[in-house]
């Protein structure tokens, strides 16, 4: 969808430059940087006509446009806000197993109440439930410890 005026041309190629200048500021030609925005379109264009006759910007594959940091790499910074954050999340289970506990006893209070003669039984399946319920609190505060102490 190319334009036959040459002006609308050289404008939109002006405005390409500028968001290419914005994506990647390391590749911007040298005339285009150094063009001063307040003096308005045409010192831009007078920008890129003068790049566009020079020489043109070599790549060096040598250098990447960005590092990203591999899985072995030290962090430059600890993110500690972050790990807090997930502590607290993870410690919000905590209080589902205190929870459970609460409804686990409430449930024998009235399993007694409807039928005494089943206290020792029901007393025995109370305590297996209580079991369950504070393994899995510990688990819960050891994998909150774990991402709390991560980096």
């Amino acid at each position: 969808l190319r334009s036959s005026n040459p002006r609308l041309t050289s404008e939109m190629s002006v405005f390409q430059a500028i968001r290419a200048s914005r994506v990647v500021p390391s590749l911007v030609p040298r005339g285009i940087a150094q063009a001063p925005l307040a003096a308005g379109p045409a010192a831009l264009l007078r920008g890129v006509v003068s790049t566009a006759t020079s020489s043109p910007v070599k790549l060096q594959s040598s250098q990447p446009l960005f590092s990203a940091p591999t899985l072995g790499a030290p962090m430059g910074q600890r993110h500690a806000g972050v790990s807090v954050l997930g502590c607290g999340i993870a410690m919000v289970a905590v209080g589902g197993c205190a929870q459970g506990i609460g409804q686990l006893f409430a449930a024998l209070v009235v399993g007694m109440a409807r039928n005494p003669s089943m206290k020792e039984d029901l007393f025995t399946y109370t305590l297996i439930g209580m079991g369950f319920l504070e393994f899995l609190a510990i688990v819960v505060i050891l994998i909150a410890g774990i991402l709390l102490y991560s980096e």
